[in-house]
């Protein structure tokens, strides 16, 4: 008899053994198959999050270099070759000096500045391009009017200034001001251009500089770079750069292309891939992974160990089956063929019935087990609270680097689909489950000869 109709027949016959069988490779293959779409579907909301964020890529003060005392510094050529790189989407300078507002500007209508406009220090952040500063990047400055810095206005003495500022003289896109250099006896100022007003929440006065936030003002580096130059020329020099990258992933290949490029220029200066705002928003999303990931293997583990006790139990019931078999001049392969046709059989049967409700049941469970790690999340980050006014927190145990990310919420919700890969994933980890379970027995019987299997009648 053909050994495949043989373990058709052996199925129908063992009913019982064969829907315990059944049962057993149903459970395992959609536990299985459940953490394959909760790992799949993770993957992808955690792409989807890396591309809207994008790749930050910030080159400052390398905090593990002995101190020169000189902070370091690099040219804007340098980081201008550097940003020309295939892989970079756009790029700013980050620098930053002090500055002082004089009397003279006019407002946007042409309309001279009040006699009593102010004259008062000011710290200009000099930058190529305003929308890549964190605290724009992060929604917690919001630019009201006009429009952003970008690197066409590198030439240009241009400003945006503070909403407080603004507000109290007057100024609007189109407006002027007069700035003078850092020195208050130096004679150099320039009139710059109000290109935009941006509204910063906070009321805190700057620690180290003394500044209020009303009083900090954003330039093109270059024009700041003039403005406190020493008459020596040549490139601005900056504090440091932020790189936008095309793709996440090309992190590692842009900075030793960036190394390389830059060469010396960069002694004392580190690259840093700031994703903070993807792990707080992905947080949820690995928690539950590692948990799908344990729950799989755990199932997985233990219905092997299931199917490989029901498989042996089933061998050794049917020795003497075999025995006859082998007596009458049947292969050995044959048997251990129908065996695997027969395992193979309740595999496809149990991943296909696991197919039909695997999908919703795990969106459910998804959901479920994501929602309650995301607000677990979301409630650590409301509950973060900053120093005090003029504290670094390291009195108060409050540690800056755990500071959340305004805006980074963190995902509560998953899309669930099912794909012939991961199908065909689970089909082959509930195969290769069954085969194990079966060889092994079967294995140890196909060693004895008929004569043995038939006279122990075992």
């Amino acid at each position: 008899m053909n050994f495949v109709k043989r373990a058709g027949l052996s199925l129908w016959s063992r009913k019982g053994k064969t829907l315990i069988t059944l049962g057993t490779f149903l459970v395992v293959s959609a536990m299985v198959l459940g953490g394959v779409l909760i790992k799949s579907g993770t993957a992808r909301a955690t792409e989807a999050a890396r591309q809207r964020l994008g790749a930050e890529v910030t080159l400052g003060a390398d905090m593990d270099a002995p101190f020169t005392g000189q902070a370091p510094t690099i040219g804007a050529d340098v980081v201008d070759r550097i940003g020309a790189s295939p892989l970079v989407e756009k790029y700013t300078y980050n620098s930053f000096d002090g500055t002082r507002l004089l009397n003279g500007g006019r407002t946007a209508t042409g309309k001279p500045l009040a006699p009593d406009y102010p004259a008062n220090s000011t710290l200009a952040f000099g930058v190529l391009d305003s929308t890549l500063m964190p605290h724009f990047s992060d929604g917690t400055w919001t630019l009201l009017s006009g429009q952003p810095i970008t690197a066409a206005d590198r030439e240009d003495d241009s400003v945006l200034v503070e909403e407080r500022l603004a507000k109290k003289n007057g100024l609007a896109p189109g407006g002027t001001l007069t700035l003078g250099e850092n020195d208050p006896k130096g004679k150099r100022k320039a009139v710059f251009t109000v290109k935009g007003v941006y509204r910063d929440p906070s009321d805190t006065v700057d620690s180290e500089y003394g500044i209020a936030p009303g009083d900090r003002l954003i330039v093109p580096a270059a024009a700041l770079s003039r403005l406190n130059s020493d008459g020596s020329g040549g490139a601005p020099q900056l504090q440091g750069a932020t790189f936008r990258l095309k793709d996440p992933a090309t992190y590692d290949a842009f900075r030793a292309q960036a190394e390389r490029t830059a060469g010396d220029a960069l002694h004392g200066l580190a690259f840093d891939l700031n994703d903070k705002a993807l792990r707080q928003m992905t947080g949820p999303l690995r928690s539950i992974t590692s948990s799908a990931t344990a729950a799989m293997w755990l199932i997985g583990v233990a219905g092997a160990l299931v199917l490989g006790l029901l498989a042996t139990l089933a061998v050794r019931q049917r020795q003497r089956e075999f025995g006859v078999l082998l007596a009458m001049g049947e292969r050995k392969w044959k048997l251990v063929a129908q065996q695997a046709v027969e395992i193979t059989v309740a595999a496809a049967l149990a991943v296909g019935l696991s197919a039909l409700f695997a999908q919703s049941l795990t969106q459910k469970a998804g959901d479920s087990l994501l929602s309650g790690e995301a607000a677990s999340a979301q409630r650590k980050i409301d509950a973060w609270q900053p120093p005090p006014p003029g504290s670094t927190g390291l009195k108060e145990g409050i540690d800056m680097n755990d500071k959340p990310v305004e805006g980074a919420v963190p995902i509560d919700s998953i899309t669930v689909r099912l794909s012939p890969s991961d199908l065909a994933t689970v089909a082959g980890v509930g195969l290769g489950i069954g085969l194990l379970a079966t060889a092994v027995p079967g294995a140890a019987v196909l060693r004895l000869t008929p004569r043995t299997i038939l006279t122990k009648g075992k």
